[in-house]
């Protein structure tokens, strides 16, 4: 930093770095996330689900609960 331009040059830089984040720069508002339902969380388990019985055969699928059952 004992070049007079280079100390110049990094002043500059510091200050367009520094002044970016003034609090009335424009700012961009985010897009609203799309909402992806639940068809397609059953779709991907039940891809993921087929991918894993042919990597492992061997494994044994859980079992559902029965929910026709009250709880106790």
């Amino acid at each position: 930093m004992f070049d007079p331009v280079a100390m110049i040059l990094a002043d500059k830089a510091t200050r367009r770095h520094v002044l970016s984040a003034r609090p009335n720069a424009p700012v961009v508002p985010e897009r609203p996330r799309r909402r992806r339902g639940a068809a397609v969380r059953r779709l991907t388990a039940v891809a993921l689900r087929r991918l894993a019985d042919r990597v492992e055969p061997g494994c044994v699928k859980p079992r559902r609960a029965d929910t026709t059952a009250p709880a106790s």
